[in-house]
């Protein structure tokens, strides 16, 4: 299967770099309306045969033009909700509180999913519960399934199941909004990005402080 994991389209909080997670969450800005409305054309060439958006309003509104534009209803699924926030939600991802966030994250993707966001869930919670929908895609036989998710938590899926991600990688490379990270495999072989953003998937194979940056990708 082609999977095409999506970030969402701008959000007010997105301009605070606020730790904003929680359902259903703002709506997009007018700068989101038209990424969210480019969507149809950046992604012409993808043979789309299911869409998936979770339960933050963000992501539907950000999948609605494509939903139309390739005449499919959106399946709407939990599970590929944003990482929760717990006891840092709101905060500046810049700040030294909120800078544990995506720490947090990384961490989980780099094998330590027993460790719980504050206040928040788990890594291995956050990954299985993004794991059911995927195997759900698959199960649908779709070639080709488009998730619209957050920026964190496809950071994190990404690193933890794509063979040829690491975790100073997906540090280093903040997904934008309506960035697509692109995949192909299956949840039974194993997965491999084959396109991050329009960059090379290339393993940066070391890391430094730099890379655990929130900043341009709040949730």
């Amino acid at each position: 299967m082609r999977l095409l994991l999506i970030r969402h389209g701008q959000t007010p909080s997105n301009l605070g770099h606020l730790l904003d997670t929680a359902v259903p969450g703002p709506g997009l800005t007018e700068l989101g309306e038209g990424q969210a409305a480019a969507l149809p054309e950046a992604l012409a060439g993808e043979d789309i045969e299911a869409i998936y958006v979770s339960t933050l309003t963000r992501t539907q509104l950000t999948a609605a033009p494509l939903a139309a534009a390739r005449g499919l209803d959106v399946i709407v699924r939990d599970g590929i909700r944003e990482v929760t926030a717990g006891d840092l939600e709101m905060l500046p991802g810049e700040s030294e509180q909120g800078a544990l966030y995506m720490k947090t994250v990384f961490a989980w993707a780099g094998g330590d999913t027993e460790l719980r966001m504050p206040g928040g869930e788990s890594g291995a919670e956050a990954l299985a519960r993004f794991d059911a929908v995927v195997s759900e895609a698959a199960g649908s036989g779709a070639g080709t399934v488009a998730l619209v998710s957050h920026g964190a938590v496809i950071r994190l899926w990404t690193a933890a199941r794509a063979v040829n991600v690491d975790v100073p990688f997906a540090a280093a490379h903040p997904l934008e909004n309506t960035g697509v990270v692109i995949l192909d495999g299956s949840p039974a072989d194993g997965w491999k990005a084959l396109a991050w953003a329009g960059a090379v998937v290339a393993p940066a194979g070391e890391g430094g402080p730099a890379g655990w940056a929130v900043v341009g990708d709040a949730p």
